[in-house]
């Protein structure tokens, strides 16, 4: 009875096979349609950046004009194609990033591949930190609402999700500079390391990008808690945004879980009720989460774009302000292609791990 009691009942049980089937399908079917769908995706979002870039013109007469003489500006503009018929530029554009090649900046003449791989793994650490505390934040304080609903406990913790993610990150972020940076002095304003450590970790043979990943590859503890603390702030500031939302997944999901009939069960049993909360009602809330955890990467990668301005962190976001306000179109279309791309993979990651947890998800 006990083992009855411990763990809910699973579907592969198979007392439901004519359900399975009939909603199914087969997991090999359903990841393969998913992965199928990565690719339209991914055409529509590039279509729609490059037809909206060129809404405003030509991407050289948007940089570089009135700096430039007429004539100059005009051979610049032919030799880049931009006077060519934008149904031609079009195709020549999907020809390009088909074999990778996504073009040179116009306000600084870097290969945007380059640009990308340089500031996108700034971008990576940030949402990674970023996630770490959304989890922190969201899981427990989570199951505390839930076991203490309609208590004060769950009451504040309401009130703090709702202003975690209403709150605009730009303003999270200054207060948090504001509070711990300017009044008490305890973190760093900005950046992702001081000077130093940032020339030692780049130096290093093959580095990742990633601060916190590469002083621990080297060993250097003193640059470790220099990256650790200018990263504070930064991934608060992103990861209550997030933080919030979970947060309400697993109060409500929870809730829904402690009153299913083997909970009511264990607790006519005697079964403490914070085993219950933690040992058999918080596992099935956590599916929510993982399947919404793709649209939170996408929140989270268009809240870097204000959360690395306000704190200068050198990343995607950071460069695409930079770019949007020098009117750079080519390395803005390079930047929201990649970020594009990134959310489709990560909502395929998703889908995979939630029909690997969860039998029910098929087509």
């Amino acid at each position: 009875m006990t083992t009855l009691i411990d763990a809910p009942p699973q579907e592969e049980d198979g007392l439901l096979p004519a359900k399975r089937s009939k909603t199914g399908g087969g997991l090999g079917k359903y990841l393969v349609v998913r992965f199928f769908l990565i690719f339209p995706t991914i055409f529509i979002l590039i279509t729609m950046v490059f037809f909206l870039m060129r809404i405003t013109g030509d991407p050289i007469t948007a940089a570089l004009g009135g700096r430039l003489p007429p004539d100059a500006l005009q051979a610049r503009i032919h030799e880049a194609g931009y006077d060519r018929p934008i149904l031609v530029q079009y195709t020549e554009y999907l020809g390009q990033i088909a074999t990778g090649n996504f073009g040179r900046t116009i306000s600084d003449n870097l290969k945007v591949t380059d640009m990308l791989a340089t500031y996108g793994t700034a971008t990576l650490e940030l949402a990674i930190n970023s996630l770490v505390v959304a989890l922190i934040i969201g899981i427990p304080l989570g199951m505390v609402a839930a076991k203490y609903r309609d208590k004060w406990p769950d009451a504040v913790l309401r009130v703090f999700a709702i202003l975690s993610y209403a709150t605009p990150v730009f303003f999270a972020g200054l207060l948090l500079k504001l509070i711990f940076s300017v009044g008490l002095g305890w973190l760093p304003v900005a950046g992702r390391a001081k000077s130093g450590n940032e020339i030692a970790l780049t130096a290093l043979a093959n580095p990742s990008g990633i601060y916190w990943l590469d002083a621990i590859r080297s060993g250097n503890m003193a640059a470790l808690g220099d990256v650790m603390a200018h990263a504070v702030l930064p991934a608060i500031a992103l990861g209550l945004l997030t933080g919030g939302v979970f947060l309400r997944l697993v109060r409500t999901n929870v809730i829904g879980t402690l009153s299913k009939d083997y909970v009511e069960a264990g607790r006519s049993r005697g079964i403490r009720e914070f085993r219950l909360v933690t040992k058999h009602a918080y596992k099935p809330a956590l599916i929510p989460i993982i399947t919404v955890m793709g649209l939170q990467i996408a929140l989270l990668l268009g809240g870097a774009v204000l959360t690395e301005t306000t704190f200068e962190w050198k990343g995607l976001g950071f460069q695409l302000a930079q770019y949007l306000t020098a009117r750079d179109f080519v390395a803005v279309q390079g930047i929201v292609v990649l970020l594009a791309v990134i959310v489709a993979l990560t909502n395929f990651v998703v889908d995979v791990v939630a029909a690997l947890i969860d039998p029910r998800v098929r087509y």
